[in-house]
C-alpha cells in the first residue's frame, strides 16, 4: 500500500496593496459569473456603508466615450437583508429595485438582469 502524497499548500499571494474585504470579494465572484457584458470587468468599491458596482460603458449608451459608469449599489438593511438599487443615468439617481432581500437574491438580480436594468 502506497501513501499518498501530502498535499501541497499555496503559498498565499502578496499583493502589497490593501487587503482585499471578503464581502468585497464576494461581490466580484458573483459579478463574474454576470450574464450581460461579460467581456468587460466592473469594479467594486465601498459606497458608504454599502458597495457600489462601476463599469465601463461599451454600449455607450449612457457614456459615448465609453468610460465608466455606476450600475448598482449594494446597501445592507436591517435583519441581514439587503437593498439594491439601480443607477438612473437620465436623472442621475439611484433608484430602488429591490428590498429586504437576501443578498444571494440581490445578487442574482443583478447578474441576470433579463431587462437591462443595470446594464444598459
Amino acid at each position: 500500500m502506497t501513501t499518498p502524497a501530502p498535499r501541497r499548500r499555496r503559498a498565499p499571494r502578496r499583493s502589497g496593496g490593501p487587503v482585499v474585504d471578503l464581502m468585497q470579494a464576494r461581490l466580484e465572484r458573483a459579478l463574474a459569473r454576470r450574464e450581460r457584458y461579460r467581456y468587460v470587468t466592473p469594479r467594486v468599491e465601498r459606497e458608504g456603508a454599502g458597495w457600489k458596482v462601476v463599469s465601463p460603458n461599451c454600449s455607450r449608451n449612457v457614456d459615448p466615450r465609453g468610460g465608466e459608469i455606476d450600475i448598482a449599489w449594494l446597501l445592507p438593511a436591517d435583519a441581514g437583508t439587503w437593498l439594491l438599487y439601480a443607477r438612473d443615468h437620465a436623472t442621475r439617481c439611484w433608484r430602488l429595485e429591490a428590498a429586504g432581500v437576501a443578498l444571494d437574491a440581490a445578487l442574482a438580480q443583478l447578474c441576470a438582469d433579463p431587462s437591462r436594468v443595470f446594464w444598459p
